[in-house]
């Protein structure tokens, strides 16, 4: 993949385009966790082996005062985000997302959300409030908000979320994740949820079930 020259949004952004010319793209857009940048899940996406896909990944808008990067939200307490700064981000977010929808070759009817820890809850969010606008989400290590008063959608029957966590999860609890899942499930969402024996990472295990499943979806 080769990088293009990012538009002016909301987000500060990297975007690479597959070799293959298109008209439009099946799209990945990868949001980042706390305390790194647009580039850190760069590699985890170039692995999955997506060769016919656009990749969008936004930076997170708010420096990370403790150790560099950026983040998206403050945390108040164990799952539950900042309402202020996590209703900030999420306005920005999702006109981010119109943005790109308008200012790139992207396939409207075929973009995945992709997140790692806060980026994961940021990818719910943004998914739940407005599910016919995504193709599905890609939820590594996160949790859905839901004590952030965040509206959960009802019916959303049909709608792929792959699910994946770390057992030994010392900093989001793997319980939330379960229990993120099950809220999908029971308003319908086909969900693929996977553990696994590892911290708060991506393993090798999570990089080959992922890509099954993003291929498996764009195919």
């Amino acid at each position: 993949m080769k990088e293009g020259s990012p538009i002016l949004a909301s987000l500060e952004h990297a975007v690479y385009y597959p070799p293959r010319k298109a008209e439009k793209y099946a799209t990945v857009v990868a949001l980042h966790g706390r305390g790194t940048d647009e580039n850190d899940l760069i590699p985890l996406v170039h692995s999955l082996g997506l060769t016919d896909a656009l990749l969008i990944c936004p930076r997170a808008p708010a420096p990370f005062e403790f150790g560099g990067g950026f983040a998206w939200y403050d945390v108040s307490q164990e799952g539950v985000p900042d309402p202020q700064t996590f209703g900030a981000s999420l306005g920005l977010l999702r006109r981010f997302m119109d943005e790109i929808r308008a200012g790139y070759p992207v396939d409207r009817q075929r973009v995945i959300l992709l997140g790692f820890s806060q980026g994961t809850v940021m990818a719910y969010s943004v998914a739940l409030l407005d599910p016919t606008s995504f193709f599905g989400v890609a939820a590594l290590s996160g949790y859905i908000p839901q004590r952030s008063g965040l509206p959960l959608v009802e019916d959303i029957r049909g709608f792929s979320v792959f699910v994946s966590h770390g057992v030994y999860d010392e900093v989001i609890p793997v319980r939330l994740a379960r229990e993120s899942a099950e809220l999908l499930k029971k308003a319908g969402a086909r969900v693929e949820y996977r553990e696994y024996p590892m911290g708060h990472e991506v393993s090798e295990e999570t990089v080959r079930d992922l890509s099954a499943w993003i291929k498996n979806l764009f195919k």
